[in-house]
């Protein structure tokens, strides 16, 4: 078996730069995909995809940013919660999630296979509450992610400082 490359995936996906890149890649192709463009009709947050570059980096081995001023992992679930089971729009995202890789250069693995397993986890937990919210405690940490997959459960207190 060999062993995990040196450093974060964060690091290696090219910090926070390189997951804004990313970020506006996937969202591209979402918004270009008859499925996958669902959930952004209605409009996002303004600065939808620096918060979502955010909380890949801070999953990915990067600074906290997103939970230290952004929210935390409860609300991130509490805003994709309640839209009933939609495992076509799942498998369209992460199409677009993959595509998005190709377009800024991730083209290799394991980078490649790391970024997909941990997008396609976050589509299931994502997944998990269907049709309500009430049992998503508060507090839930932003759950990190090494080349090995997840190091941390999602639970302790959100790292707002």
């Amino acid at each position: 078996m060999s062993s995990a490359p040196a450093g974060t995936v964060y690091d290696a996906a090219g910090g926070a730069e390189g997951l804004l890149a990313l970020a506006h890649a996937w969202h591209s192709r979402c918004l270009a995909d008859a499925e996958a463009a669902h959930p952004f009709e209605h409009g996002n947050h303004p600065q939808h995809l620096e918060r979502l570059a955010a909380y890949w980096g801070e999953a990915l081995g990067g600074p906290a940013t997103y939970s230290s001023s952004m929210g935390d992992e409860s609300e991130v679930l509490r805003m994709h919660a309640c839209n009933g089971p939609h495992a076509s729009l799942d498998a369209a995202a992460l199409a677009c999630f993959d595509a998005a890789l190709s377009d800024v250069g991730i083209t290799t693995d394991p980078l490649r296979a790391t970024l997909h397993a941990y997008f396609a986890e976050g589509i299931e937990r994502m997944a998990a509450h269907p049709d309500s919210t009430d049992d998503i405690p508060d507090g839930l940490a932003v759950p990190q992610w090494s080349w090995a997959g997840p190091t941390a459960p999602s639970v302790g207190p959100r790292r707002r400082g």
